[in-house]
């Protein structure tokens, strides 16, 4: 049952983005190793730079395909899953991109294709 639509994702992009930016101070990331707070703010702004960038709703400037979105959000769900192992993440470092990598893969995967009109 796939019920994202494009709409509900380009809604979804900017306040994902700021919580990308914000939460890891918020939280305390960084105690296992402090790449897990630089690599969430890191990823938080790319993420606002693309949604603005977005052929979508909320898009400002339209030159990124919404399918090149969606594959750099699966992207970054697997980079977000895989990082923890990959740089030694431990307690909430870890947990905290294994809990986003799975919400973004989730989305994705959710995704609703779009119905070409003739």
């Amino acid at each position: 049952m796939k019920f994202v639509t494009k709409q509900i994702h380009a809604f979804l992009d900017y306040p994902v983005a700021v919580a990308l930016i914000g939460l890891p101070f918020l939280l305390g990331l960084g105690t296992s190793n402090p790449l897990a707070l630089q690599l969430s703010v890191g990823t938080g702004i790319a993420a606002f730079i693309l949604t603005l960038l977005t052929d979508h709703q909320t898009g400002v400037i339209r030159v990124i395909p919404y399918k090149i979105h969606l594959l750099v959000d699966f992207l970054v769900a697997i980079v977000f899953i895989i990082t923890p192992f990959a740089f030694g993440f431990e307690g909430l470092d870890a947990y905290y991109y294994w809990i986003n990598g799975a919400a973004v893969l989730t989305v994705v995967s959710l995704h609703k294709p779009e119905v070409a009109v003739a």
